[in-house]
This record gives C-alpha cells, sequence and structure tokens, in this order.
C-alpha cells in the first residue's frame, strides 16, 4: 500500500504495526527533543523485509501520569509511546498533531459498522453490494446534514439520533378530513421535536458560489 501511495506522489501518515523490529528500533532512540513537560518525539529510518528502500518513522513518546490507562506500545518503563510511517518531511510534532486532527474518522467508520450495519451484507452481484453500501453512505451524511439543520447541540451518533429523535410511540388518525399523527409524550413528543422540525423549515442550504447566478448588468 505503501509504495502504491508512493508511486502516486500521495503523501501518507499511517500508524506503524508494531513489529517486533520497529519496537527495537524505537526503543534504541538516544535523541528525544522534549515538547512539554510530558512529550517528546524522535525519529529514525528503517527498511524493513520486503520493502525496497528505507522509510521514516516518527515516534511519540509520552511520560505515564498517575491514573493512566493506554495500552503501551513499547515496553519502555514509565512512558507509553506511538510509532508513524510517513514520507513527509515536516517536524515530528506536526506529523503527530496532523494525524490527531483526522484520527476521529475511526469513530465515523465504527458508527458505519456498529450503527448503520455497513459490514454485515453482501449481496449475490457486487454493482448490488456496492449499491447497498453507497445508500448506506448516503444515509450517514444525509443525518449529518439533519444535525447542521436541526441545530442539535453537539455530535450525535445514528443510534443516539434513533433513540433520541426517531423512536417514539404514534398512532395515524384523523381530526375532521385532515390525518393527523398524534405522538406520545413519551421521549418528548411534540415538545422536543418541534423546534427541530421549525429549525429544518428555516435551515437555508448552502450553494456553491459557482452555481449562483450572476447579477444582471
Amino acid at each position: 500500500m505503501l509504495s502504491f501511495l508512493e508511486e502516486r506522489r500521495l503523501s501518507y501518515i499511517v500508524v506503524a504495526r508494531m513489529t517486533r523490529f520497529i519496537q527495537r528500533e524505537a526503543q534504541r532512540l538516544a535523541h528525544w527533543r522534549p515538547l512539554e513537560e510530558n512529550f517528546s518525539v524522535g525519529q529514525f529510518r528503517l527498511q524493513l523485509c520486503g520493502w525496497e528502500l528505507a522509510r521514516r518513522f516518527v515516534v511519540v513518546r509520552e511520560r505515564e501520569r498517575r491514573g493512566t490507562k493506554e495500552r503501551k506500545l513499547i515496553d519502555v518503563p514509565g512512558y507509553t509511546s506511538r510509532v508513524f510511517v510517513t514520507t513527509r518531511s515536516d517536524a515530528e510534532e506536526l506529523i503527530w498533531r496532523d494525524y490527531n486532527r483526522r484520527a476521529d474518522m475511526e469513530n465515523r467508520i465504527a458508527e458505519l459498522k456498529h450503527d448503520l450495519a455497513a459490514d454485515r451484507f453482501c449481496l449475490k452481484q457486487f454493482f448490488a453490494t456496492e449499491a447497498a453500501f453507497q445508500s448506506i453512505l448516503l444515509l450517514f451524511y444525509l443525518l449529518a446534514e439533519f444535525q447542521r439543520a436541526a441545530g442539535l447541540p453537539g455530535y450525535r451518533e445514528p443510534a443516539t439520533l434513533r433513540t433520541l429523535v426517531f423512536s417514539c410511540g404514534a398512532i395515524l388518525g384523523r381530526a375532521g378530513r385532515r390525518i393527523v399523527l398524534h405522538l406520545s409524550e413519551s421521549w418528548g413528543g411534540l415538545k422536543t421535536r418541534n423546534p427541530l422540525i421549525e429549525s429544518i423549515f428555516q435551515w437555508e442550504f448552502p450553494t456553491s458560489p459557482k452555481l449562483e447566478f450572476a447579477p444582471a448588468t
């Protein structure tokens, strides 16, 4: 995979698989540059078996504090470490911080798997499977837009939305000639849902400047 990215000149930051060779090189590091009281960084180059060239590894070491329960990646007393392999030449702390800004994607993947069952189907035809998966992705984006339009405070996972917003006992009835949906008072009923509906009706969908009509001159 790394060779594939390099052939296309795509830079990457990937968490290194902690083999004994990588652990050994990280343990041999003698020069650590402190970032603050508890964090320090280092780096080394290593050519693993099957690689055609040596690659850059960045190590971030954190001093263990009282109450820390993180799993140790490298068996060095008093420290918890993370190792990244990268093609970028930025300073070690920039590599670490840039990766951390995108690390929340793993939580989104977990939501797709556990809340929307994105990994529990396999249809006979490949394109049918692809269509089902794309439909799940579309649903995920619609749920995200729903939260933005409804003005919900903070991000809610799909399972949380299902429990707090979409799951509500209701009876479809009539009031005169009008069809009326009677919502249960449990889970908040209309009291909590009316503001969400009003916010959605007032939501202005953003339009790309490229699609806006230029004023007539």
